[in-house]
């Protein structure tokens, strides 16, 4: 089976192949001869009822330096394309949602990995709130009384934007820091929209596993730990990827939420877990494939092309 492949994603000569996951996606729909259209969000237009994309047809090479090549600039239907890959990262601002609205309007005909209305309604740090139970304490406010009573009863908090991504703007307020008012303060002129407050775990020093589902299943995981010093995990800020199994609590918290994201048609997500605790399920651009491919673990990546062939089969 070959199928027509557009994927939107950011402009791919700023991409570090060596973990990024939508180069992975790529290299192994070109190994199966699907046919690549490569776009950037900004390209994106509707003409009447008619989705079309400016963009250019993609090779791509697993060589750092010399790693895609672009011919023939034109514009195309995004509707007569078999698949449209979502891959753009954060953040998930008004520019994000609205390609999501302009690609609702040929999905499921051609089809959208994630599908983007559910991307639109399942927000990092929002949709994961349906699974309070599986959660550390957490709030969600942009009060200061709010974060002062949470943290005299919790006493060691953390602080983030709702709509961050890659470790950005993480605060930890440890029982003895002084700040917590000029953070809050921080947090209200720089953001409109409320903030999330968590009770800070300890066991994040030992790791913040990225566990990855392809339709609904468990694909794989990799453990991403923080610097010495650092409060935060991610591999944007230092975190460094480590091999990892899963326990009997990660595999309870997957089988919970992995029929919800199936039922979503959210078929690539990562989620993350600190000691027992979700904190995050990321559906926009999850990460993390090369990664478990580099330790052993399964090619994601053919499993996520398995799992569209069969969707489009």
């Amino acid at each position: 089976m070959t199928l027509r492949v557009a994927c939107q994603m950011d402009p791919i000569e700023r991409i570090d192949i060596r973990g990024d996951s939508t180069f992975a996606i790529l290299l192994e729909a070109q190994k199966r001869g699907h046919e690549l259209f490569y776009y950037t969000p900004p390209d994106l237009a509707l003409h009447g009822d008619r989705l079309k994309a400016r963009g250019h047809s993609l090779k791509v090479k697993d060589k750092v330096g010399a790693h895609y090549e672009v011919s023939n600039p034109r514009v195309e239907d995004l509707s007569e394309w078999d698949v449209v890959l979502l891959r753009q990262d954060p953040p998930f601002d008004m520019a994000y949602i609205t390609t999501t609205h302009l690609l609702e309007r040929i999905h499921p005909k051609t089809l959208v990995v994630n599908d983007p209305a559910h991307v639109r309604n399942a927000p990092e740090k929002i949709f994961v709130l349906d699974f309070l139970d599986l959660m550390p304490p957490t709030i969600v406010t942009r009060s200061l009384a709010d974060v002062q009573a949470f943290r005299a009863e919790m006493k060691d908090i953390i602080i983030k934007p709702l709509y961050g991504n890659g470790g950005a703007a993480i605060f930890r307020i440890s029982p003895d820091d002084t700040n917590v008012a000029s953070l809050v303060e921080l947090f209200q002129t720089v953001f409109r929209e409320p903030f999330m407050v968590q009770q800070f775990r300890p066991e994040v020093a030992d790791g913040d596993k990225r566990i990855i589902l392809v339709d609904g299943e468990v694909a794989g995981a990799i453990n991403r730990v923080p610097q010495k010093g650092e409060t935060r995990s991610n591999m944007h800020v230092g975190g460094t990827a480590v091999a990892t199994k899963l326990t009997p609590r990660d595999r309870e918290i997957c089988a919970r939420l992995g029929p919800e994201l199936k039922k979503r048609g959210l078929l690539f997500t990562g989620i993350d877990v600190i000691g027992p605790y979700l904190t995050e399920i990321n559906v926009t651009s999850p990460t993390g494939i090369r990664q478990v491919k580099a330790f052993g673990g399964a090619d994601i990546a053919a499993l996520i092309w398995d799992a569209i062939e069969a969707k489009r089969g």
